[in-house]
């Protein structure tokens, strides 16, 4: 009996003794359980033959098959695959022996230390020192090298099952022995790497044998691992230390792989999502660029069509068609002109962030070809409204020298109509003294009329021959009319001497006519004079130096506006004196002139100078506006430019500011419509210029564009800036230093550096810059040479230092992975490993395999990983 004990106080230890636990101390003291032994010997046996019939053999009797020493050198060179020392091949006991002592000293050189162990009680087929021997071989070779999080061999292989079975309910692994009695621990393992071979929702915890036996019949059948366990007529069901934790072992050697796998795939996963987002935004913008460009393409034939209308209403046409676009086509445009150039800024960012190549357009739709083609839109817009604006001077002149024409013709026609026959009646013959003498008076003034219309007349036949020069499109029926009012003048200058004698019969008549010319010319003088003060005001120059003296113009033109109804009624009340005079006249049937021969000032001057004082109070009204809003705009660029170099802080913060700012400018947009509105009454009252302001409605689009898109470019700096800040992993603190040191080396404060003094900048870093290495990084941050350096490419330098980003070699080792370190990858590892649409993605664009070992159906997993970093022509 002391002889049994002694031979059964075989120890093994490592190095570092990591093995010898409060579990084993549990499992040694069953050393002399018969049961015990049973279950070491299945579960040792099943793991020996596991590993020997890769070399296409086994055992049946652990203590008998390995007395010789051969299968067991064969098994330790399967598990560790390396040769060991040529066994003795005779079949006395010192060469089994010595086989067994080769075996024992390879283990012993793996840093095994055996204690009580010797050659002897393995070739005399002692079963507790060979299934000691046995032990300490799966301790080395397969837990010893188990490693999860920092903790290797038994803690890690627990930590690897605490980790696999947390989800699961009625499991909870603390140990070796214990947690697994139920047979749920084993089942759980299965079900979360193959859930397709188990359905764990109708296992029951009250079933342990059957839990047990279907967990190793299922690694068994599909997972290639034997059965080592044995659960059959045991009431009470204790798995042994040894037998669950080597049993266990396989199964996280058998997984290892499917999680290598996983995480390749993840990778792969990863990086072409990001591919795969990158080429949407190319497609998008792509669409958004053509159809920019084709709207352009459109709009520029049209505003270069310079086809002129021969009538002012077909040249009104044109304007409203122009406003319309002005109003309502264009300014969406140049939304989307700005977004568009926002989208490839973003793009090329996250290309740069993600280790991509650069961005490039099709031919043509470069944002630079964008520009120029907005260039050549705007040029043509300008043009076209220059022509259109001198086509309605030219149109308008023809058209008011035809209107004058008519109207002096007509005034004309109807002041000598049935003139030649009351020069020819006898009338005067029989009328009364009174009669006569106002006839007489009435030839009298008709004589005076006679010679004031020799001026009209030749008017009339001056204008009709500047309507020919104009090439008037109705020149025809100007002629004819100015050629029988020549005529009749003629006639009825021959006529006049004829009947002077019989017109004293008006005398009577004429007075009256004669008193209200004279009211008449007291009330017009006085209300001319008014008129020419008020064009004198309006056209007054206002030198101003603050808002406070503009406000004070303002107040004072709405004054003004306030004198205009009386003004008016004034105007009204001389105005029916002459329709007084008109009214006699008609009453009467005289034809006499309606001139007023106790006043220069007519009709026609009195209705043309009311028209000039509301004409320059819309400019004076549109200029007190515009001097408000042109300063405003140009005060928010310099904010918005100071801003973009002088804001610290967060860059959230930042962001928030100019959020700020935008949305003020946006509230300030019913300013620049009520001008819009105060524009187009000046337009359609024809007013061409406006000496009261320098500013234009030109100037002040052109300034509210400039100052949307330079505040929308302003964000999304600061969006690239977080973009990039995130992706890189750079703290607010460093964003701040390089904010620092980019503005401390700005010495123009206009947001670029030079090249000495991005050198400078560069050495105050720690940079030892030699010329070649400052030539390297100068053509990362000035590829186009322009001799300065903005902030954003700074930041890229900066963080494109120490940025840590997925390679081409990376994504090439992950495909290998799932390849099985085959040179080509085939398409149902592809769809077996990785999602639908990606692996679909992968299928469409990887090339064929032409190289060594090529199958049917094999793609060059290499030149499409070289390709997603454009190294490749692919």
């Amino acid at each position: 009996m002391n002889q049994i004990e002694t031979n059964m106080q075989y120890t093994y230890n490592y190095e570092e003794d990591e093995y010898m636990t409060q579990e084993e101390e549990w499992d040694r003291d069953l050393l002399l359980d018969p049961a015990w032994e049973k279950q070491q010997r299945k579960t040792f046996t099943a793991w020996c033959n596991s590993h020997l019939r890769k070399a296409g053999t086994q055992i049946e009797n652990i203590e008998e098959d390995f007395r010789n020493g051969l299968k067991l050198m064969l098994l330790l060179e399967v598990i560790s695959g390396e040769r060991l020392p040529k066994p003795d091949r005779g079949k006395m006991r010192f060469h089994k022996i010595a086989n067994v002592n080769k075996a024992l000293d390879y283990i012993a050189s793996k840093g095994v230390k055996l204690v009580s162990i010797g050659a002897e009680e393995i070739v005399d087929g002692n079963v507790k020192m060979t299934l000691g021997m046995i032990w300490t071989i799966i301790l080395r070779f397969a837990i010893q090298d188990i490693s999860v999080e920092e903790t290797s061999a038994k803690e890690g292989l627990l930590l690897w099952c605490q980790r696999k079975t947390a989800p699961y309910r009625n499991v909870n692994i603390q140990n070796f022995h214990l947690s697994w009695k139920d047979g749920l621990g084993l089942c759980a393992l299965i079900h979360r790497h193959r859930p397709d071979l188990i359905d764990y929702s109708k296992l029951n915890k009250d079933d342990p044998i059957g839990n047990i036996n279907l967990a190793m019949e299922i690694a068994e059948k599909h997972l290639d691992i034997p059965k080592m366990l044995d659960a059959e007529g045991e009431s009470h069901i204790i798995l042994k230390f040894r037998a669950i934790m080597t049993y266990v072992s396989c199964f996280y050697h058998a997984f290892a792989g499917a999680e290598q796998a996983e995480t390749a795939a993840n990778r792969i996963c990863k990086v072409l999502a990001v591919n795969q987002e990158n080429e949407r935004l190319m497609e998008e913008y792509e669409r958004l660029a053509s159809e920019l460009l084709e709207w352009i393409r459109r709009t520029i034939p049209w505003l270069e069509n310079r086809t002129p209308e021969k009538t002012m209403q077909a040249m009104q046409k044109k304007l409203e068609d122009f406003r319309d676009y002005r109003r309502k086509h264009k300014p969406p445009k140049v939304q989307e002109k700005c977004q568009l150039e926002i989208n490839f800024n973003t793009l090329q960012t996250k290309l740069r962030i993600s280790n991509r190549p650069a961005f490039m357009p099709s031919e043509g739709k470069m944002v630079s070809d964008i520009a120029g083609a907005w260039q050549r839109l705007e040029q043509a817009e300008k043009g076209y409204e220059e022509w259109l604006l001198n086509e309605i001077r030219r149109l308008e002149r023809l058209e008011h020298l035809a209107e004058k024409f008519r109207q002096k013709a007509s005034t004309h026609e109807q002041w000598a109509y049935g003139k030649e026959q009351i020069l020819l009646q006898k009338d005067y013959e029989s009328a009364s003294l009174t009669e006569v003498r106002a006839m007489l008076r009435k030839h009298e003034a008709f004589e005076s009329d006679l010679a004031a219309h020799q001026d009209r007349v030749e008017q009339i036949a001056a204008i009709a021959q500047e309507l020919n020069e104009l090439d008037y499109h109705d020149a025809a029926s100007v002629n004819d009319r100015c050629q029988k009012i020549c005529d009749q003048w003629d006639s009825l200058g021959t006529l006049t001497q004829k009947r002077r004698e019989a017109l004293e019969r008006t005398e009577k008549l004429l007075e009256t006519i004669d008193q209200l010319h004279l009211e008449f010319a007291k009330r017009a003088a006085p209300f001319n004079n008014w008129m020419e003060g008020a064009m004198e005001d309006l056209q007054d120059m206002f030198i101003v130096h603050s808002i406070e003296e503009i406000q004070s113009l303002i107040s004072a033109h709405d004054q003004f506006k306030a004198t205009l109804p009386e003004a008016d009624g004034e105007r009204q009340a001389i105005l029916s004196i002459q329709n007084e005079v008109e009214k006699v006249i008609q009453s009467y049937s005289m034809r006499i002139s309606a001139s007023n021969p106790y006043s220069t000032v007519t009709v026609e001057e009195i209705r043309t100078k009311w028209e000039k004082v509301k004409q320059l109070r819309l400019r004076r009204q549109f200029a007190a506006q515009a001097n408000v809003i042109g300063p405003w705009i140009q005060t928010k660029m310099e904010e918005i430019a100071r801003s973009s170099i002088e804001m610290t802080g967060p860059l959230e913060d930042q962001m928030n500011q100019l959020k700020q700012y935008e949305q003020n400018i946006i509230n300030y947009k019913h300013n620049i419509d009520k001008l819009e509105g105060d524009h187009q009454l000046i337009q359609e009252a024809l007013v061409f210029d406006n000496k009261h302001t320098n500013y234009t409605m030109e100037h002040i689009r052109v300034g509210w564009e400039l100052l949307l898109t330079t505040i929308a470019r302003t964000i999304n700096e600061v969006e690239t800036q977080i973009l990039t800040r995130d992706a890189k992993g750079i703290t607010q603190e460093q964003m701040n230093d390089f904010r620092a040191s980019f503005n401390h080396f700005d010495r123009r404060k206009n947001g670029l550096m030079d090249h000495d003094d991005f050198r400078a900048c560069l050495i105050s870093m720690g940079y030892d810059l030699g010329e070649a290495e400052f030539a390297r990084i100068m053509s990362l941050v000035d590829p186009n040479g322009q001799g300065t350096v903005t902030f954003q490419s700074f930041i890229d330098f900066m963080t494109r230092e120490t940025a840590d980003t997925d390679t081409a070699e990376q994504v090439i080792a992950s495909f290998r992975i799932l390849a099985s370190d085959k040179p080509y990858i085939l398409a149902d590892e592809l769809r077996r490993e990785l999602p639908p649409e990606q692996a679909q993605y992968c299928i469409k664009r990887m090339p064929p395999y032409t190289g060594p070992g090529s199958v049917p159906g094999a793609l060059d997993y290499t030149s499409f990983s070289s390709a997603l970093y454009g190294e490749s022509d692919l």
